[in-house]
């Protein structure tokens, strides 16, 4: 007998430090998942974002096994971590907060390319460019 889909939930957790509380608990108690038996497994395949948030696509069968894919960190995350910033500026178009270089966004791209909706590098390149405009930062040569 085939499995059938239940459901699908989405949320982001802190790589490689989920607990069963909220949002994991939230978005899949409802389903009665094992929630210990997905965080240990999220953990796991996680642990090298070390707190980055992780956003994750879970599906849920109805013999409530799950399958979940793990996508790439938010650009906003992955541009705060490169400027070196604990957050993005409040008012972006007057207040600069810091900058990243040209080079620092060809990594961000290459690492988000495969979630991004870009049709090559340098799409991909002016979108993360936007993200980081928007958060107060200065693309530097």
């Amino acid at each position: 007998m085939a499995r059938e889909q239940v459901g699908q939930a989405k949320f982001q957790v802190p790589g490689g430090q989920a607990t069963p509380a909220p949002p994991v608990g939230t978005s899949l108690g409802r389903y009665g998942v094992n929630l210990g038996q997905f965080v240990q497994q999220f953990n796991d395949k996680t642990r090298e974002f070390n707190g980055m948030p992780i956003p994750v696509v879970v599906t849920v069968y109805n013999d409530r096994t799950f399958e979940f894919i793990c996508k790439s960190p938010p650009a906003a995350a992955l541009l705060k971590k490169a400027a070196g910033l604990a957050k993005g500026s409040g008012t972006p178009n007057t207040k600069k907060v810091g900058k990243v270089s040209r080079e620092q966004i060809d990594d961000i791209c290459n690492q988000k390319m495969a979630d991004l909706n870009a049709r090559d590098l340098e799409h991909a390149r002016r979108m993360i460019e936007g993200t980081a405009r928007s958060m107060g930062l200065e693309v530097t040569e």
